[in-house]
C-alpha cells in the first residue's frame, strides 16, 4: 500500500515553494486499488498537512490509468485560471512554473499536487445555495469560453453517450426481455427517445470547453465571508457547456444532501433556483430553451438510479422475471419521455 512520511513530505513542500516543518498530516481520501490487486501500483491518495507557522495544505498523489502528467497540469492550470478571475478556488502552488510534477515515493511512481486546504466544506444544498452555485456555474463557463481553454479528457455529463445520470444502454439491453412483456410500449418509448436524441443533438457539434466537472456539495465550500467556492477538478474535462449546465442542475437537485426541514421534493426548490443564478449571469438562448423539456425528458426517463441502483429498479425486476413491475416500469418510463417539462426560471 502507498505510504507517505513527513520527511518525503517536507522534501515536496520544499520543490513547490513552502519552505516550513510538517507538524502533522491526516488522510482526507484514499481510493484501496490493492483491495482488488494487491499488485496494483495505482494511487490516489489526498492528504491535510498541518504546519508550522502557516496554513494547511492539502498533496494529492495520483497514478491512475489514463490520467497523465500533461492532464493533471492542465486541470490544475484550468482551477488556476479561475482563481485568477474572480473565482473563489484554492491556491496551486506551482514547481518550476508547472502545477505537477512526478515523484517516486517508495516503489511507487506518483504525480503530485499542492494546494491550499479551505474550511468550510458544505454538508448540503438548500434552494439558496443552489442559486448562489449556478450563478458560479455560469460564472467558470463564461471565463472558459472567453479565455478558449480547453482540458482533454472524459466528463460525467455527456447526454451524447453513456455518463453517469441516465441509462439508454443499460434499457437497450433487455430489449427482448421488455419486448416480450410490453411491446408497445417499448415502440413508443423508443420512437420519442429518438425524437429527443434528434432535438438534443443540435448542439452535437457547438465548441467544447473547459469545465469542473462535478460541482456537488462535496466539492463546494463556504468562506467566512459567505462566499461559495469549488474545489476537486479530478473530473475537470471539456463538455458543451450547455449540457453541462443543465445535467449539472439536475445532479445537484436529485443527488445530493437536503435541509431536514425540506417537505417537498428537494428538485421542486433546487432545480429553479439553480438555474436562476445560472440564466442570471449567462442567459439561455430561445434554442436552449425549447431544447430544454427534451433533453430533461430522457434524463428523467432513463434515471440511472430507476434503471440500475435503486432498490426495485427496473434491472432486478427483468433478472427476477417480475412481469408486473417490468410492466409498471414501462410505464413510468414511458410517461416521463412523454412529459415535456419547460425551463424551470422563476424570477
Amino acid at each position: 500500500m502507498f505510504k507517505v512520511d513527513i520527511f518525503q513530505l517536507e522534501e515536496i513542500l520544499t520543490d513547490f515553494g513552502i519552505d516550513t516543518k510538517v507538524k502533522s498530516f491526516i488522510e482526507l481520501q484514499r481510493y484501496h486499488y490493492e483491495k482488488h490487486d494487491p499488485q496494483s501500483k495505482e494511487v490516489r491518495l489526498i492528504i491535510k498537512v498541518e504546519l508550522n507557522n502557516q496554513l494547511p495544505i492539502v498533496i494529492r498523489f495520483k497514478n491512475e490509468t489514463g490520467v497523465t502528467l500533461e492532464l493533471i497540469e492542465n486541470q490544475s492550470r484550468f482551477a488556476s485560471l479561475l482563481l485568477k478571475n474572480g473565482i473563489e478556488t484554492p491556491n496551486q502552488y506551482s514547481c518550476g512554473g508547472n502545477y505537477a510534477k512526478w515523484y517516486s515515493v517508495g516503489n511507487y511512481d506518483v504525480i503530485v499536487t499542492v494546494e491550499q486546504f479551505v474550511e468550510g466544506e458544505l454538508q448540503y444544498i438548500d434552494s439558496e445555495i443552489a442559486e448562489v452555485t449556478g450563478s458560479l456555474l455560469a460564472r467558470t463557463h463564461n471565463i472558459a469560453e472567453h479565455a478558449d481553454y480547453h482540458v482533454h479528457n472524459d466528463v460525467l455529463f455527456n447526454p451524447l453517450q453513456e455518463n453517469d445520470l441516465f441509462s439508454v444502454i443499460e434499457f437497450l439491453r433487455y430489449k427482448d426481455q421488455l419486448m416480450s412483456i410490453e411491446p408497445d410500449l417499448y415502440k413508443s418509448i423508443i420512437n420519442q427517445y429518438e425524437e429527443c436524441l434528434d432535438r438534443i443533438s443540435v448542439f452535437r457539434d457547438e465548441p467544447r470547453y473547459a469545465v469542473q466537472g462535478d460541482i456537488s456539495d462535496c466539492n463546494l465550500y463556504k468562506t467566512e465571508d459567505g462566499k461559495i467556492g469549488m474545489f476537486d477538478f479530478n473530473r475537470c474535462g471539456d463538455n458543451n457547456l450547455y449540457f453541462d449546465a443543465i445535467m449539472q442542475a439536475v445532479f445537484v437537485a436529485r443527488l445530493m444532501n437536503y435541509p431536514d426541514n425540506y417537505t417537498v421534493k428537494s428538485e421542486e426548490l433546487i432545480l429553479p433556483a439553480f438555474l436562476r443564478g445560472y440564466n442570471r449571469e449567462r442567459p439561455f438562448s430561445d434554442m436552449q430553451k425549447r431544447i430544454y423539456p427534451y433533453l430533461y425528458a430522457v434524463i428523467n426517463a432513463f434515471w440511472s438510479a430507476d434503471i440500475i441502483w435503486n432498490d426495485n429498479n427496473l434491472r432486478h425486476s427483468i433478472e427476477a422475471g417480475d412481469k408486473e413491475k417490468i410492466s409498471m416500469w414501462m410505464k413510468e418510463i414511458d410517461r416521463r419521455i412523454h412529459t415535456l417539462f419547460e425551463i424551470p426560471l422563476a424570477y
